[in-house]
Formats: structure tokens, C-alpha cells, sequence
């Protein structure tokens, strides 16, 4: 069962991108109420160096291992098999949590357009939808997805331009450090959430034509992307009127240009209306990617057979429709804040087995061809793991119950595993 090579570099930079970019819509400003803008101005600055040195050192393992599992073949090849379930496991809850919060923040500014409309409906459309997309297989995803990336590229780059005349540092900078220290550390889940699933590139790995030139130009040039994005964003929404009541609201961009323009300029809701791409990007570009890391550990016998079918189109039709299953259920939660602290936590864990990976793999296989290799090694991987581990800690201990039940999910998981590999008894 393989997936067919159809993605060339504008794709794999259009999925990077595309998979992340929701983050600068959403999510985010949550941050500022737990931080202040700044506090968390330096939640994201340092989330900013570890998604950076990360991405250098993810791409070797991506380049060298193009394979659908992604962490999961990483964990698998360096530790075994239980490091790479281990992998596998945590990077699942990342992908199958994230589009549901996304899903649940097209429906809220589906919403802002139309009022009438109601958010948990347009949500669970939307999922289905592009549920639906993906089963068509990967080509005309990707092209959507790219499509609908650079217009919300175009879109933030408009914002900045419009927000950024009205910017003063007064606004930015009053009430930024009321939190105190420890806020920065709790902050940094929402940080995180600027930059967070780029890494799904590498379950689409398998996919790409040529793995070796086309994913480090693909994730390079994503991540510096999102960075300068992330920052002009946040400095531009953040300096145009009173910060705090974005605080709590699931659509700050409409909210921003609200400030800067007025409440009833027609700005607002084309915003809303156009920043509705950024959102169906990553929901599709997510979608793609859970799928694929389903797909490649039922491939591997880790869960159950089906889950690896491929459908006419060499899309895994049943890996999606279980990621939509637990999707749904999840948007009807309506717990939108905590899906993307979960999303996060499951995010760190796979980030911390594959930084091993990679240095493991050095060790044991230092002949196994490497397109790309990690600059600076073993500096940057240094970095990336350090920081992650301090992103780790700091987020379980501000959201304890949600490492317990992320803590809960893994054991469950791994037991499971277990049985099904104990012999039977003669």
C-alpha cells in the first residue's frame, strides 16, 4: 500500500505554510490574557528559536526518512517499535485535536459574517467538507491548499499594512507586563499555536517527488514565513486599541481592524470574510496529515488493518473518516482554548522523541544518506530539545489536568499495544 509521489516544492511550502497559518487568525490571543502583550511577546520570541532550530533539525530526519509515518518511522527506526508508538501516539493527538479547534474557529467567524449562522454546524460542515476534499487524494489537495495559502498570506500582509499606520506603542505596551514572570511559561501552549503542525509536511514526505531537494526548500522557507508573519501580526493587532478585549475572542483579526477602522467600516467584515482562508488552509492541510498518520501506523500493524485501506485515488478513506469521527465529537465540546493546549502537549512530546531520533540515528546509522543535514550539529538540535523540554514542563504545569489526561490517553494507548503483542499461550 503506497501513497503516489505528486508534490513538488510551491506544494510542500504551500502545506507548511498552509498547516500553520490558521494560527495567526486564532488562538493566539489567548495568550495575551494569560501573559500580556509582553509577556507573551517573549512566549513567542522564544517559541520563535525553537520551532526554527526544530524545523532545521526535523528536515534532516524528513529528507533521510520520507516516509508517511513521519515521527513514527523516526521513533521507530532509532528506539524500536515502542518508540516509534510512543511517537506515533503523541503525534496523533496533536493532528486529530487540531482540526476540530479549527473547524470551531471557521464556524465563529462564519459566524462574525452571518449571525444567523451557527457555529457548531458550520463547524461540523466545514470538517466534513473537507473531509470529503481529501478523499479525492492528495494532488487536488494540494493545490488547493496552496491556493488558498498564498491568499491568506496576501490577506495578513494587508492587515499589517492597514493596522500598521494606527500602530502606537503606548497602546501596545500598556498593562503588557501585568501578569508577572511566570505568566511567559503559561503562556507559551498559545505561542506555540503561531507555528504549531508544520511538521505535518513530513507525513506528506512520501508523497513528494523529490524528497531530498524539494522538503528543505519547502520548510525553510515556511518557517521563515510564519515567523515574520507571527510577529507582524501580533505587534499590529496589538498596538491599535485596547489589547485586553481580544483576549477572549476566537476571531482577534476582525476585532483588530474593528479598533483601527471603527466598528461599522466594511473592513471588518471583508477581514472576516477573507481570513476565512487561512482557516480552511490548515483544516485541510491538517486533515491531510492526520490522515496519513493513521494510515502509516496501521500500515505498520500498530492499529487496525482497515485504517490503511486506500480508496481509487490513493487517499487513506478510512484513516479520514476516523479523524472526522473524533473530530466531531470534539467540536461539540466546544472547548476550543483547551484543544489547542492538548494539540500542544502532544506536539512537544513527538517533538522531544524525534530530536532523539535524530541523534540516535547519527550514532546507528551514520551511513544512511542525508540530504540535508542539521546545520551546526549538535548545537541546533540542542537547542531545539531544550527548548521544547522547557515548553513541555511549563505547559503541563499551567494545565496540569490536560497532561493527566494526555499522560492518561499514552498509558491507555501503550497497554493496549501491549496485549496485542503478548503471545498467545499455547
Amino acid at each position: 500500500m503506497q501513497l503516489k509521489k505528486q508534490l513538488g516544492p510551491y506544494q510542500v511550502w504551500g502545506l507548511a505554510v498552509g498547516l500553520v497559518i490558521s494560527g495567526e487568525y486564532f488562538g493566539w490571543s489567548y495568550g495575551w490574557g494569560v501573559a500580556g502583550t509582553g509577556g507573551f511577546l517573549v512566549s513567542t520570541l522564544l517559541v520563535a528559536v525553537l520551532y526554527t532550530t526544530f524545523v532545521f533539525s526535523f528536515t534532516e530526519l524528513t529528507c533521510a526518512i520520507p516516509d508517511a509515518g513521519g515521527p513514527f518511522t523516526y521513533g521507530e527506526r532509532a528506539f524500536g517499535r515502542w518508540g516509534g508508538f510512543l511517537a506515533g501516539i503523541a503525534a496523533l493527538v496533536e493532528f486529530v485535536f487540531a482540526p476540530p479547534a479549527i473547524a470551531f474557529a471557521l464556524g465563529s467567524y462564519l459566524h462574525v459574517l452571518h449571525p444567523s449562522i451557527a457555529v457548531k454546524p458550520a463547524a461540523t460542515v466545514m470538517l466534513l467538507a473537507f473531509a470529503g476534499l481529501n478523499l479525492l487524494g492528495v494532488k487536488q489537495s494540494a493545490r488547493f491548499e496552496l491556493i488558498v495559502t498564498l491568499l491568506a498570506v496576501a490577506e495578513l500582509l494587508v492587515f499589517i499594512g492597514v493596522t500598521g499606520p494606527k500602530f502606537e506603542s503606548a497602546r501596545f505596551w500598556a498593562h503588557a507586563w501585568d501578569k508577572g514572570a511566570w505568566s511567559m511559561f503559561a503562556a507559551i501552549p498559545y505561542a506555540i499555536w503561531f507555528f504549531l503542525a508544520i511538521e505535518g509536511v513530513a507525513m506528506a514526505a512520501e508523497e513528494v517527488k523529490r524528497p531530498g531537494r524539494d522538503l528543505p526548500i519547502g520548510y525553510v522557507s515556511g518557517i521563515l514565513t510564519l515567523v515574520v508573519l507571527a510577529v507582524g501580526v501580533m505587534l499590529s493587532a496589538g498596538g491599535v486599541g485596547d489589547w485586553r478585549t481580544l483576549t477572549s475572542t476566537d476571531f482577534p483579526i476582525p476585532g483588530a481592524v474593528a479598533a483601527a477602522l471603527g466598528e461599522g467600516h466594511p473592513g471588518v467584515k471583508w477581514f472576516a470574510g477573507i481570513g476565512l482562508f487561512g482557516l480552511l488552509a490548515s483544516l485541510n492541510g491538517i486533515v491531510l496529515s492526520a490522515s496519513r498518520q493513521v494510515f502509516a501506523v496501521a500500515r505498520a500493524g500498530l492499529l487496525p488493518g482497515p485504517l490503511a485501506r486506500l480508496n481509487r485515488f490513493a487517499a487513506p478513506d478510512a484513516a479520514i473518516a476516523l479523524c472526522v469521527a473524533v473530530g466531531l465529537g470534539s467540536i461539540w465540546s466546544g472547548k476550543t482554548d483547551e484543544l489547542i493546549t492538548l494539540s500542544a502537549i502532544g506536539a512537544l512530546v513527538m517533538y522531544i522523541v524525534s530530536l532523539a531520533a535524530l541523534f540516535r540515528l547519527r550514532k546507528i546509522a551514520p551511513d544512511l544518506a542525508r540530504p540535508f543535514r542539521a546545520p551546526l550539529y549538535p548545537l541546533v538540535p540542542i537547542v531545539a530539545t531544550a527548548l521544547c523540554a522547557v515548553a513541555l514542563i511549563s505547559t503541563v504545569v499551567a494545565h496540569y489536568w490536560l497532561g493527566l489526561l494526555f499522560a492518561g490517553v499514552v498509558a491507555l494507548a501503550l497497554g493496549i499495544f501491549a496485549l496485542r503483542r503478548r503471545p498467545v499461550a499455547s
